[in-house]
């Protein structure tokens, strides 16, 4: 099934923040955020396991367990599984692993067997307090691993996690399932298998302003040659590109730092927010179906809903063009 079928908008909400990513969010916040979602006609809700060890699940549960399950579209994902037993030292679970140290303390490990997918969306399901997931996504093949190391992880995530979700898929217990990844190989490996084979992915951080020449090279003319969707997740680079300091969960380098400061300048000369720049490039290309930035405050929820919908002026992107801030193949708003 095409993700177009099943989206219920082009604007969703990612809950990677929600984990408690970089800060500790009161409980009561979190929760307000959810909520300004629901009320500014978000129906696209995005989380994952890793997202604070189950933190992130929990949140969204609460707020959504009192929402009609049929008027929203609910994703998570399978790959790293979340044990009863706490971590009693520093969290090491690779480069994203300090992110969430105010998360829950469970610990967490790696894993895309078979075993591992259909305890991960059992879990899941307790976690969010619903009887049914809409898309699943296979979390970050490839993240932490490197050479053979990767190809192995790939192998049992398309031997395990991957045939289960077909499995689920095909047994009306899912609707879709793809893979949920920031790095590009794991979805052009995919995309070339005969079997099994996946409805969409969400990639996150590869189609922004700032980071968007890897995905065109190949990986996005191999899915719009195959018909297979994009959910853009990170569409403001960790941060930067909404006001931020971090970029690639990282503090912004001096290079990162003056490419956003002559976006700015460029914005601000033509009189529109950097963040509807950002949302508009992620979301021009055919094959984006919908974008899922993060937020931890209900006014970012508005500004992000504000700026999907902000009218931003030909020129703009015709100038983005020219000054080479954006790759001469990436497709732009008003063909420009």
């Amino acid at each position: 099934m095409s993700l177009t079928e099943i989206l219920p908008g082009r604007l969703g909400f990612g809950t990677a923040p929600l984990g408690n990513m970089f800060r500790a969010i009161p409980e009561d916040e979190a929760l307000a955020t959810v909520e300004a979602a629901w009320d500014q006609g978000i129906r696209l809700y995005d989380t994952a396991p890793f997202y604070g060890a189950g933190l992130a699940e929990e949140r969204l549960g609460q707020v959504l367990a009192g929402k009609p399950r049929d008027s929203y579209v609910l994703s998570t994902k399978v790959g790293r599984v979340v044990l009863d037993e706490h971590e009693t030292a520093a969290r090491e679970l690779g480069e994203k692993g300090g992110l969430f140290e105010h998360g829950n303390p469970n610990r967490m490990v790696h894993e895309w067997t078979a075993d591992a997918a259909e305890r991960s969306v059992e879990d899941s399901l307790k976690r969010l307090g619903t009887d049914r997931l809409d898309i699943v996504w296979v979390h970050d093949i490839a993240q932490d691993f490197h050479g053979d190391l990767w190809l192995q992880k790939f192998e049992e995530a398309r031997t395990g996690a991957f045939r289960v979700l077909s499995r689920l898929r095909d047994e009306g217990v899912i609707r879709a399932w793809g893979l949920g990844v920031n790095k590009t190989e794991p979805i052009e490996l995919t995309l070339a298998l005969d079997e099994p084979r996946p409805d969409g992915f969400l990639l996150a951080g590869r189609y922004t302003l700032l980071d968007h020449e890897h995905a065109l090279e190949r990986l996005l003319p191999m899915a719009q040659e195959q018909g297979v969707d994009m959910v853009v997740g990170g569409p403001y680079s960790s941060g930067i590109l909404a006001g931020g300091t971090h970029f690639e969960y990282q503090q912004a380098p001096p290079e990162i730092v003056e490419r956003v400061g002559k976006l700015k300048a460029l914005t601000d000369r033509h009189g529109v927010s950097i963040k509807a720049a950002a949302l508009q490039f992620s979301l021009a290309h055919p094959v984006s179906a919908a974008v899922i930035p993060g937020a931890t405050r209900p006014s970012r929820i508005a500004e992000d809903v504000a700026a999907l919908n902000e009218t931003v002026p030909a020129a703009f992107w015709t100038e983005l063009r020219t000054a080479g801030l954006v790759s001469p193949a990436a497709p732009l708003p008003h063909g420009a």
